[in-house]
């Protein structure tokens, strides 16, 4: 195991979009970074991009549909590190096929919860005992607006029209994840918090997002480096908190 001084964090589905922003920011700010990505031809490319901006970064295999292999990426990092700061849950997915509740596909369902909500389980399972190791740890759920019940079902709300039924549903169960990891771990030095990073501008929608990458990076930068006796258990975003 090597002694480190920096915050060693773990971004998944970092090879692009708000992860890789997610990424740089955390590096940026003097963490030693691990981008997870199922990929190893596109993280590698991804995370030797952020090297020569002078990151400390670098790609570890994570898939979130793979049980193994997230927990090989733990030993990995138990190895080399021996305890993990930061744990920015933020693979996810829109499956095909996916929309409303009268008509989504029921596989695209299904792998929509496979990986946004019980994927991100999976991982967090994995790395609580290397985030118990740190002195301080914080776990940020990157949920979405759309996961909130409160949202989706305000006729006024600016996105109500947006149904995608599987996506959603899983967010909504992140965010359950949230409230009671958050609740487990009450007393301990880890906090846990959901994070609506907004309408952005990524492969998910098309690039048809109104804000651009660092946008929506930023709440959830601000919430994986919260002080010590920064909040557990919230959902927000840029502008403050979500109801849930």
């Amino acid at each position: 195991m090597q002694i480190q001084s920096k915050k060693i964090a773990l971004v998944t589905g970092a090879n692009k979009g708000i992860g890789f922003e997610v990424a740089r920011q955390l590096a940026a700010s003097g963490c030693s970074v691990l981008l997870g990505a199922r990929n190893r031809a596109l993280g590698e490319e991804s995370a030797a991009t952020l090297k020569r901006e002078g990151c400390d970064v670098r790609y570890l295999s994570i898939n979130l549909d793979d049980p193994s292999n997230i927990a090989s990426a733990a030993k990995h990092i138990d190895a080399d590190f021996g305890y993990l700061d930061i744990l920015v849950n933020n693979a996810g997915i829109v499956g095909q096929g996916d929309g409303l509740p009268s008509s989504s596909s029921l596989d695209a369902i299904e792998r929509a919860f496979r990986v946004n909500f019980l994927g991100s389980v999976a991982v967090t399972q994995a790395m609580l005992p290397l985030l118990r190791k740190a002195p301080s740890a914080s776990i940020v759920n990157v949920s979405s607006g759309l996961g909130s019940l409160t949202k989706s079902g305000d006729p006024a709300w600016t996105h109500v029209a947006a149904k995608f039924l599987g996506y959603a549903a899983s967010k909504a169960a992140l965010n359950m994840l949230t409230v009671q990891l958050a609740y487990e771990l009450r007393g301990t030095a880890i906090k846990v918090n959901s994070v609506d990073p907004g309408y952005t501008a990524t492969d998910l929608n098309q690039h048809r997002g109104t804000q651009s990458i660092p946008e929506g990076s930023a709440e959830i930068i601000r919430l994986a480096l919260l002080p010590d006796d920064g909040p557990t258990g919230t959902f927000s975003n840029a502008q403050g908190m979500v109801p849930w």
